[in-house]
């Protein structure tokens, strides 16, 4: 294994902030993996996941069971790691910019695709490095004007490349859900079997502009834009992986997401070995469309009905809200069935916060809309 650093721009003078990256492996046949943890960096059991990932690869390494590379980033975000006020993480968004770290990635697609019109031909193999060539030039022309500029721009050098690319994130109080593209549930579903995935919620691009967006968007995108043109292979399948909630920062849960991970890189020839047999898949995939957003019509005390992962049918009630001053309760019910996959760590409420979110199987009005 092999440690990587690299320099992000600096924002003032005798100040230095450096991404770290750690490889195993060597590009081969076999491709590359590419796994980030704590991109919201108060977000930590990915983190820990990682540290577990970590020894389990070592031990890969030294038997000689990698055959391919695998990139891992434990601190995806060390500007946000440390941004704190009065003793609390503040890592969803950057101090400086109010900018969504997980959002406003560069969009590949359409930066390359003027000039691959002149490059691309009838090999479908062929065309998959000059994709990524493109990519990596474009990437290395950018000049960032910010720390968080500069941020993307070395994440995506390192995972512009890879076949995999998973973003390890978790919500508030959550059971283990997954966030991925349309195109790629094929090959997204072992994962989402692997992990024990009680959610898995898919788009055609939602507009966000997030990590796992700008690493394996562009190739269904470019594939639509040459279709009947060139051939365009499936270059890369990304994924943001919500393992449960931020108090989760657990061993054992760590240590049996770590496994998972394994056994998923197994799964795709990463790593040597027989995989253990493919898990049930505990949930079916539902649109990101479908995913029902519960808000407080009012203000008051929030007494959650059910812990995250219950399913839930249309016109349950949720929540309870309760006015400490009056005594009344506002009830608070689904217009969905489906699980209920996370919801807010508040327990007091202003009016139209959100408070819980449940995956439901059939699109919404007005729903797919991305939030901060």
């Amino acid at each position: 294994m092999r440690v990587e650093h690299h320099p992000l721009l600096t924002r003032s003078p005798c100040t230095q902030r450096q991404l770290i990256s750690l490889h195993y492996g060597q590009p081969a046949v076999a491709g590359k993996v590419y796994l980030q943890a704590s991109l919201h960096a108060d977000e930590l059991p990915g983190m820990l996941a990682l540290h577990h990932l970590r020894h389990l690869l070592d031990g890969a390494e030294a038997r000689n069971e990698v055959l391919g590379e695998i990139v891992l980033v434990p601190i995806a975000n060390p500007i946000g790691l440390e941004q704190t006020l009065m003793h609390d993480a503040m890592g969803r968004f950057d101090f400086n910019s109010g900018e969504n770290f997980n959002r406003r990635y560069p969009d590949l697609a359409e930066l390359i695709q003027e000039r691959l019109a002149d490059e691309l031909g009838d090999d479908r193999q062929a065309n998959r490095q000059i994709i990524r060539h493109a990519m990596s030039h474009a990437l290395q022309q950018m000049q960032p004007t910010s720390e968080i500029e500069s941020l993307r721009r070395t994440q995506l050098l390192l995972a512009h490349d890879a076949d995999v690319v998973l973003d390890l994130h978790c919500d508030a109080q959550a059971v283990v859900h997954l966030y991925g593209e349309t195109p790629g549930w094929p090959q997204i579903e072992p994962l989402a079997r692997y992990i024990g995935a009680r959610a898995t919620l898919l788009a055609t691009g939602t507009g966000a502009g997030s990590f796992d967006e700008a690493c394996g968007q562009p190739w269904w995108r470019l594939a639509e834009q040459f279709a009947g043109r060139f051939a365009i292979p499936t270059g890369c399948i990304a994924a943001t992986v919500e393992l449960r909630g931020e108090a989760d920062v657990e061993h054992a849960l760590a240590a049996s997401d770590a496994t998972a991970l394994y056994a998923f890189l197994q799964h795709r020839g990463i790593l040597a070995g027989t995989p253990p047999p493919l898990p049930a898949l505990l949930q079916p995939a539902t649109p990101f469309s479908g995913s029902l957003t519960l808000h407080a019509p009012c203000a008051g005390l929030v007494v959650f009905l059910h812990p995250p992962g219950t399913w839930i049918n249309c016109n349950d009630p949720v929540v309870h809200l309760i006015d400490p001053i009056s005594g009344t309760t506002q009830v608070v019910c689904s217009a969905t069935s489906g699980v209920m996959y996370m919801r807010s760590a508040i327990r007091f409420a202003a009016a139209g916060v959100e408070l819980c979110k449940v995956a439901g199987a059939a699109p919404l009005a007005g729903a797919g809309v991305v939030s901060a």
